[in-house]
């Protein structure tokens, strides 16, 4: 008796947020069928499987993927140790001539790059700068190398806050028993920072990982730059680009859980303490 009333309640309170739930798995039901008789779906699905698998199309993702994992993971790496140097400058008291110098040369350099586009540095950096300093380097290289610098802009905001998130009395506790700033930093405050901003740091490999799809400017094969090829060469892009986004949005959402489980960790561990 309890259950069928508990049912009845649902259903008397429920009632139209079911029928909203079906009427909209309706009209993507609807929609679907309206695309994949429309745009010959069948058709195209065909050739986007025949030049992906029996033209081995999947060799190119798969050297796209190894390329895009290798520019966000040391792109984000470079960055955190530009970051952390630009940060710990920028903290430091400028008493001295040569602080307030260098202090002025970070805010120009997180300026840049924070103001003008990933894409614009890309270009710049390959096919002026690079070339101007005498470095010839291969696409992924350069681009790793960019992609870290244009890191580090942002990241070093991220550490500046971090570091000003730990308790002053660190520092001063680290300079009492006889540490020198740099190694007080170093051992002491930077590391309790970056526990702080692991979080955001997740954030930050994810717009890395999106921002890759760029790389193709310069000639690097990235995720991106394999769909458009098979798209080109197959004269096909709607299935390419469809299945190209889905693939993105299944690797952001694996890290962006995998962040969010990390955050949930540090939280607990926070809550022991």
């Amino acid at each position: 008796m309890e259950q069928a009333s508990k049912k009845q309640g649902f259903w008397k309170n429920h009632w139209m947020d079911v029928l909203a739930i079906l009427a909209v798995i309706a009209l993507v039901i609807l929609l679907a069928v309206s695309v994949y008789t429309r745009f010959n779906f069948a058709k195209k699905w065909g050739i986007f499987y025949n030049y992906f698998v029996t033209n081995r199309g999947y060799k190119d993702l798969l050297t796209g993927m190894k390329n895009t994992a290798l520019i966000s993971v040391l792109g984000l790496l470079i960055g955190i140790v530009i970051g952390t140097v630009i940060a710990i400058i920028k903290v430091i008291p400028p008493y001295k001539k040569v602080t307030r110098y260098a202090q002025k040369v970070c805010n120009v350099y997180v300026a840049f790059f924070r103001g003008t586009p990933i894409v614009v540095q890309l270009l710049v950096g390959y096919y002026i700068l690079l070339p101007l300093i005498g470095l010839s380097l291969p696409p992924v290289t350069s681009c790793m190398l960019i992609f870290g610098l244009n890191s580090g802009a942002y990241i070093s905001e991220i550490m500046r806050g971090g570091i000003n998130s730990v308790d002053a009395g660190q520092l001063e506790a680290a300079r009492a028993v006889g540490l020198s700033f740099p190694v007080s930093m170093l051992k002491i405050v930077v590391p309790q920072a970056i526990k702080n901003i692991l979080p955001t740091l997740g954030n930050e490999f994810i717009a890395l990982i999106k921002e890759t799809a760029i790389v193709g400017y310069v000639g690097a094969m990235d995720i991106t730059k394999a769909f458009q090829d098979q798209g080109s060469n197959s004269y096909e892009y709607m299935i390419p680009y469809l299945v190209m986004a889905l693939l993105y949005i299944v690797i952001v959402a694996v890290i962006a859980g995998l962040v969010k489980l990390m955050e949930r960790r540090l939280a607990k561990n926070e809550r022991r303490k």
